[in-house]
């Protein structure tokens, strides 16, 4: 598939990287990007909201068009979208460009990273190669999230917040270069069809279902936009359902959903608590603590270390204990970790307070990524690697866009009305609040991991992977 292996992992980690950094880069930025551009406390959200919106909502199809119109086509395209998003994002100077500019971010993403997951699906064969691969490919992924932090200190304190959307741009043309170079050129096009009915139905019903929970709060439960939202996002997620069991060509084939049904549920909370914590975290440290942007960004130093760390180690953990039991020990790890995380952020606290959170928090994050992602690979036929790629970070995307309105809910609940003082110990006592919950949240994945098969791991005599009966949860 690839011409040359080591350099094209290298460049698809690289490109990993990319889509996952710009979910924490602009975080040390959010204040800045507020008061400039005139966000409020909560719709600053949108600017995440609105990438992983359109990042999850439209994964399936680009991940059936990976399978369909070939990986490095779609891989050079996402680039080219990614692009030209951050180029209008650091030129943006109302609210509704810069959500657009995330937006459309998002949907590059959604065509790029389905096409590298399943590039290195492809590229090695199932079994201990595959695995080492996925954890190197996922270590820049979860790497990215923490890295984003520090990067947006640094970029923002120096240049301000447009530079955490101008710095893709040089990125993503060195990416597109490279794909040329080292990816093989794709074959014919396969005459599979596209489901449009299946994308218009999944993504507004994703999206309207997002905008409900986000509003609520804000608007209130029995206001009409978000009940008209509610019962409209029901009705199109449910004709999504029906559209992809009678589809000859389905975005999300029903038989490898329910197949990958535990595996999705684990990355839906995933997404939906320990991948929103840096979030608050970030909150917490500028607007309780008054660290500035490149003081935040250093504080995560130890977190990327951390990921690094613990991603080399998932790798050799699934291979010895399997993927179950690697997947439930990064959970347990992330919930503890965020509980720690909470203890800590205390008004009068210090980085010394939270360290021992990060550490373990970020042990848990570094373990789940590549884990996660290694069993939504496993078992699948070459020719649905894209659709399973889809599926697998659709459950991220949506997770993380459905967590985040709910926990901003919670954060901001007793702050309304309040300055100076005040403001600051609700401030802190809503987002401790919020990283508690997340934490407690976590532990429903462990739920859903249980139902994995028992042992899945690789048998290192002929580099297979072998899966043992699921035992009874």
């Amino acid at each position: 598939m690839l011409k040359r292996p080591a350099t094209a992992l290298a460049l698809l980690a690289f490109s990993s990287l990319i889509t996952s950094l710009d979910f924490t880069i602009i975080y040390v930025a959010l204040p800045d990007i507020a008061r400039d551009v005139g966000f409020s406390a909560h719709s600053m959200q949108w600017v995440v909201s609105a990438y992983a919106i359109f990042f999850g909502g439209l994964l399936l199809l680009g991940g059936r068009s990976a399978d369909l119109l070939g990986r490095r086509r779609m891989f050079v395209l996402g680039m080219v979208l990614f692009g030209a998003a951050s180029l209008l994002g650091g030129f943006a100077a109302t609210t509704t460009a810069l959500i657009a500019a995330r937006a459309i971010q998002g949907i590059g993403a959604a065509v790029l990273f389905p096409a590298t997951l399943s590039l290195v699906n492809t590229m090695f064969e199932e079994g201990k190669q595959r695995i080492r691969a996925l954890a190197v490919w996922a270590g820049a992924g979860a790497g990215g999230l923490s890295l984003g932090a520090l990067l947006g200190g640094v970029l923002a304190s120096a240049f301000g917040w447009q530079a955490v959307f101008l710095v893709n741009v040089p990125l993503v043309i060195a990416g597109t270069a490279a794909a040329f170079l080292v990816l093989r050129a794709d074959g014919p096009r396969d005459r599979g069809r596209f489901d449009v009915p299946g994308a218009l139905t999944g993504t507004v019903g994703t999206t309207l279902l997002v905008f409900t929970v986000a509003q609520g709060p804000e608007t209130g439960w029995t206001s009409a936009p978000v009940l008209g939202g509610g019962v409209l996002a029901v009705v199109l997620l449910a004709a999504f359902l029906v559209i992809e069991a009678r589809s000859s060509g389905p975005l999300m084939p029903l038989r490898l959903a329910r197949k990958l049904a535990p595996v999705l549920a684990v990355i839906f909370v995933f997404g939906a608590t320990m991948q929103n914590v840096v979030y608050f975290l970030t909150l917490f440290l500028q607007n309780v603590w008054r660290y500035s942007a490149l003081v935040t960004g250093l504080v995560f130093l130890s977190l990327s270390a951390v990921i690094a760390v613990a991603n080399f180690i998932a790798e050799r953990l699934i291979v010895r204990i399997g993927i179950r039991t690697t997947l439930i020990s990064g959970l347990l790890l992330g919930a503890v970790g965020g509980a720690l995380l909470a203890a800590g952020m205390v008004t009068d606290g210090s980085y010394w307070t939270i360290l021992t959170g990060i550490l373990v928090y970020g042990a848990g994050m570094g373990t789940v990524f590549p884990t996660v992602f290694a069993a939504a690979g496993t078992g699948v036929a070459e020719q649905e690697q894209g659709s399973a790629g889809g599926l697998a970070n659709t459950s991220m995307q949506v997770g993380t866009g459905v967590g985040l309105a709910v926990l901003v809910g919670i954060a901001n609940a007793g702050s309304a009305g309040l300055d100076g003082d005040a403001l600051r110990i609700a401030t802190a006592e809503g987002l401790r609040t919020t990283v508690v919950v997340a934490a407690a949240l976590t532990l429903l994945g462990l739920l859903a991991a249980v139902l994995l098969p028992s042992r899945r791991t690789v048998n290192a005599d002929n580099d297979t992977t072998a899966a043992e009966p699921v035992a009874a949860a």
